[in-house]
């Protein structure tokens, strides 16, 4: 599916990500854990083809094809999905609209108000929101579980074939990180992969990936199976920071 071979990417002349190999094959969840400022995220968004950072070296590859060219908007219509780590708020713009226009964007199918509701009701109540969430706008006065749920409830009309999760977990209570779960889990099929990215392993408890990479500045440090959250969990990252 997506292959990164020995990137190096760059913002303002200033080097972030120095020889990445990454390999996420269909059917598979990886985890990128790590410190704070390793990288993480900004490997989230280059793969999803964030303006503001330049591949300097290296390439990315979907099904085989060099991507380095394309856009955030033709990456995503090829199944490429980031849920953000802060999504924005949008004044005036209703979740239905959103939503509504998410759906016809994904499926070249315009359906109209009632048949829409029909649809996506099942998929509120997965996620853990109540019908009424849809006249609010985006994010307007939502707390963080709300966000992330709807960050999840995007990602189940979109059915993209690679999402890549940013700190999903960040700022949820254990209720709301169990219902988060356990909609990936229900979204999770031999079709599609996750890519996890995330500080805690208690998320990688409910979900469970079949690698784990370990970033630190700006390279992947250590790979290893989900026995490798666990080890991290106990000795945290002070061996790896030493290598």
């Amino acid at each position: 599916m997506l292959t990164i071979k020995n990137l190096y990417v760059a913002t303002k002349q200033t080097p972030i990500l120095e020889a990445i190999d990454l390999k996420v094959e269909t059917g598979s969840i990886h985890a990128i854990m790590g410190p704070n400022g390793s990288g993480k995220s900004t490997l989230a968004k280059v793969i999803a083809a964030h303006p503001a950072y330049e591949i300097r070296e290296g390439e990315l590859l979907w099904q085989n094809q060099s991507i380095n060219d394309l856009d955030a908007q033709a990456r995503a219509h090829l199944g490429i999905f980031l849920a953000f780590q802060n999504p924005l708020t949008i004044h005036g713009v209703s979740n239905m609209d959103l939503l509504r226009l998410t759906y016809q964007t994904k499926h070249k199918d315009s359906m109209d108000a009632i048949t829409f509701l029909d649809y996506v009701t099942p998929k509120l109540l997965s996620v853990g929101l109540h019908t009424s969430f849809l006249n609010r706008y985006v994010n307007d006065g939502f707390s963080g579980g709300e966000k992330k749920k709807n960050e999840i409830l995007q990602m189940a009309i979109l059915e993209p074939k690679l999402a890549i999760l940013d700190e999903i977990d960040s700022g949820l209570d254990i209720d709301a990180l169990k219902q988060i779960a356990h909609s990936l889990n229900q979204l999770k099929t031999e079709q599609n992969a996750y890519i996890l990215i995330t500080h805690y392993p208690r998320l990688l408890e409910y979900v469970k990936p079949d690698y784990v990479h370990v970033m630190y500045k700006g390279r992947i440090a250590l790979s290893g199976d989900a026995s490798l959250s666990k080890y991290l969990e106990q000795y945290g990252y002070d061996e790896i920071k030493t290598k």
